[in-house]
């Protein structure tokens, strides 16, 4: 990404909102999980903060609107499992996702996504499988009236980008911003 910019460029990511707001949820028999392997990294590392074991679905994309999972790379029986990504358009893959974690026998099903693009109907078809108990997403993308649902929380980056920002203009490392806290300091949960 940063060799198609001629200035310096930080990733920035949700990561610590996501952790800061499911540290709030007894973890212990938790298990962050991906839905294909490349969006293991993160899952990785939003496990690492949060203290949980990570699992990853295999995915293959059989077209433009269709995907298969074909295992779950991991332990999911019993637990409650938060699964993280970096955006939901249709949903598609996570329903498949929700019915291979129901057949693993996963206690508790929570799906977390930077990007919720939510195109048509997504949220219902989401929301109404019966397994899930809560989609959240942050505010990167407007969310339609239509598809408010009481199981879908909307995190606010803006003190994120706001402490960037400030970053920025003073001069100190965005990057660090970004990283995991210390092993001694412990994730509080915001409001």
């Amino acid at each position: 990404m940063h060799g198609f910019f001629s200035v310096p460029t930080d990733h920035l990511h949700a990561l610590g909102e996501f952790a800061r707001y499911f540290s709030r949820y007894d973890l212990s028999h938790a298990v962050v999980v991906s839905p294909d392997l490349g969006n293991a990294k993160n899952a990785a590392a939003l496990a690492k903060r949060l203290g949980t074991p990570v699992a990853a679905g295999a995915k293959e994309r059989i077209s433009d609107t269709e995907v298969r999972i074909t295992a779950i790379i991991g332990e999911v029986a019993g637990r409650d499992v938060i699964v993280v990504d970096d955006e939901i358009a249709n949903g598609g893959s996570m329903i498949e996702l929700i019915h291979h974690l129901r057949k693993q026998g996963a206690r508790t099903i929570r799906i977390a996504c930077t990007h919720g693009i939510f195109a048509k109907d997504a949220v219902e078809r989401l929301t109404a499988q019966p397994d899930l108990i809560e989609l959240v997403c942050t505010d990167t993308m407007p969310i339609a009236a239509a598809g408010k649902s009481p199981k879908l929380t909307v995190l606010s980056i803006a003190p994120a980008l706001a402490e960037a920002m400030r970053r920025i203009n003073t001069g100190e490392s965005v990057s660090a911003l970004f990283q995991e806290p210390p092993k001694d300091e412990k994730i509080v949960a915001v409001g």
